[in-house]
């Protein structure tokens, strides 16, 4: 194999927690569980509406690689049917969301168009 890509190069990861109207109870109390238990983790604002390349409601959760190996096993035994797509920080968004990207649940079709190659 040539060319293997350095993990060293993720600068930062993102959960994107999605739900619609009967599961978005369920979707605040994971989010309410994540900020209790990951203080330093980033979360963003609800969605209620697709956003971007995200075909459904969601929040996003930045954190960071340290605290990857903690709160990725964190949200795949809570999600409790949520989808969660988890993706790393490259600097490059496309390939991080389509090519790098962990589903938890459903993958969703996301809308490449809008995501630059690079930032």
């Amino acid at each position: 194999m040539t060319d293997a890509k350095d993990p060293g190069s993720i600068h930062a990861w993102h959960a994107h927690v999605y739900y619609d109207p009967a599961s978005r109870e369920v979707a605040a109390g994971l989010r309410e569980q994540i900020g209790a238990r990951f203080p330093a983790a980033r979360l963003g604002r609800w969605h209620d509406v697709p956003v971007g390349p995200h075909p459904a409601a969601m929040y996003q959760v930045a954190f960071s690689p340290e605290d990857a190996a903690a709160l990725i096993p964190f949200v795949a035994l809570n999600r409790r049917g949520l989808t969660v797509l988890v993706h790393p920080e490259t600097g490059w968004p496309k390939e991080d969301h389509l090519q790098h990207a962990l589903w938890m649940g459903a993958v969703l079709p996301l809308d490449a168009s809008v995501l630059p190659e690079a930032e």
